[in-house]
């Protein structure tokens, strides 16, 4: 069984939100107060955020805000909501820009293994992105998850009857892909992203036989 992970391993993601970093850093920076110190304020604010919040577009923007009344030391004015609001529409629309390879790499793989797909995130920002990218005729379930732990892999693997050393977790973040299937005795495969979210960030055991790295997704015909 080969199980993937969607945002930023299938199709683009976590561009979209540095873009709008970019932007409202810019907007944030002043005397005082560089892009750098705006951006590790966001940080810090998203990693308290995702613990009650979760995953997407919706904490992302209620961080924006919380960013700028920490750093304004006040509360956010209407004209400054106003233009956090604004960017809602980077989120939204029924397309998605798939990672090349993907489409007929996995048409390849759907031919010889099962494949599963899990992500996490919220339910229906997520299912959208699931249903614009086309790609669900490939994978045998869909399962979206508050967030990718050792026990939602545990979970998926009773649930599927999966040997463990026989599954493949794919994936672009150490954090939610790699670590956590390797503790719940999955295999995996870490295909690095140039954009993975930073709070994704986490190291790898360069001796761990049984994550396979590689360069590009459409490279996994060569080895499943």
């Amino acid at each position: 069984m080969l199980i993937f992970d969607a945002d930023d391993t299938l199709w683009e993601n976590n561009v979209i939100f540095e873009r709008v970093i970019d932007e409202f850093t810019a907007w944030m920076a002043g005397p005082g107060t560089d892009r750098a110190a705006v951006r590790a304020v966001l940080d810090e604010i998203e990693a308290v955020n995702t613990r009650t919040l979760g995953y997407g577009s919706k904490m992302f923007l209620r961080s924006l805000g919380e960013c700028v009344e920490r750093l304004r030391g006040r509360a956010a004015t209407a004209a400054e909501r106003a233009r956090i609001t604004g960017w809602e529409a980077a989120f939204a629309g029924d397309r998605v820009e798939l990672i090349p390879g993907v489409a007929e790499t996995l048409a390849e793989l759907a031919g010889r293994h099962e494949l599963l797909l899990l992500t996490k995130g919220d339910q229906e920002e997520q299912q959208r992105k699931v249903t614009a990218s086309g790609l669900t005729g490939h994978f045998r379930g869909v399962h979206i998850v508050p967030e990718k732990n050792v026990a939602a892999y545990e979970e998926l693997t009773r649930g599927y009857g999966l040997a463990p050393e026989r599954t493949w977790m794919i994936g672009n973040s150490p954090k939610s892909d790699i670590l956590p299937a390797r503790s719940a005795g999955l295999n995996a495969v870490f295909i690095p992203h140039d954009h993975t979210w930073v709070l994704e960030h986490e190291e790898l055991d360069p001796g761990d036989e049984k994550v396979l790295r590689l360069g590009a997704f459409r490279e996994l015909v060569r080895h499943f």
